[in-house]
């Protein structure tokens, strides 16, 4: 169920260089079931910056009505939503698109694999896995030190491993450096990042059913404008629209 409406901010605050989190509150949270979906906001109350942004939803709390974001501020509309302050409100549309599907069974070993602002999806995952007894080993991949967030709150829910492309903080390298190094197997395992790093993890993993969350600019959010199609494995003139189809697609749907 979509809904649009104004939300509260509660709190927001830079817990990474540049990255935000940002919680809110309203009536929208209710339809907020399913971990992986997004919500489009507009950031100011006038015609610039025309078009929302879409961000995703880190976590979630129905009984109190609240729902928390992690975003980059990388222009101006991320700017403008960084300087919100508790008690002002922002207009929201969502959730949006089609979330990870929780489909592990209880004592199976997942694996959530995350890179940058991809990271954010995966922790309302993460505890819903969690609370149906799966098994969780958690590999999340950032530039620098500077840039990490989240690292307590994902031990707590399973095992996790830090990688750095700079080696400031964890171990040196990208995701599937650290990938390699693992005794486990995953019976499943679900990821968000960049595109080169989901096909770099599909490539890695190419027996195992998956789950991969895409980024894409986008334009409405509900699959009118077409701007954030992707092209399909099944052949010229096969795209989907990772708004409305996505953000989650099964490993091997995106070419």
């Amino acid at each position: 169920m979509i809904r649009t409406g104004l939300m509260e901010v509660v709190r927001n605050k830079e817990i990474a260089d540049r990255v935000y989190e940002m919680t809110v509150i309203g009536q929208q949270t209710i339809a907020m079931q399913t971990p992986g979906q997004f919500v489009h906001i507009r950031v100011a109350d006038h015609a610039e910056p025309l078009l929302r942004r879409p961000i995703s939803i880190c976590s979630i709390d129905q009984d109190i009505l609240e729902f928390t974001m992690i975003f980059r501020v990388d222009g101006r509309g991320t700017e403008l939503l960084a300087a919100k302050r508790p008690g002002d409100t922002i207009d929201v549309i969502g959730p949006l698109g089609n979330g990870f599907p929780v489909v592990a069974s209880p004592e199976e070993r997942a694996w959530l694999i995350g890179g940058g602002i991809g990271v954010p999806p995966l922790y309302e995952l993460a505890k819903r896995l969690k609370e149906s007894g799966v098994q969780l080993t958690i590999i999340l991949g950032f530039q620098s030190e500077k840039d990490v967030f989240y690292e307590q709150r994902f031990r707590e829910l399973g095992d996790t491993f830090i990688t750095t492309v700079d080696g400031t903080h964890g171990l040196p390298g990208y995701v599937t450096d650290q990938m390699a190094l693992l005794q486990n197997v995953p019976s499943i395992y679900y990821s968000c990042g960049p595109h080169p790093m989901l096909k770099a993890v599909e490539k890695a993993l190419p027996n195992i059913p998956g789950f991969l969350s895409y980024e894409q600019r986008m334009g409405c959010g509900i699959g009118a404008c077409f701007a954030c199609v992707c092209p399909t494995t099944e052949g010229q003139g096969s795209y989907v629209k990772v708004c409305s189809d996505g953000p989650v697609f099964q490993a091997g749907v995106i070419a």
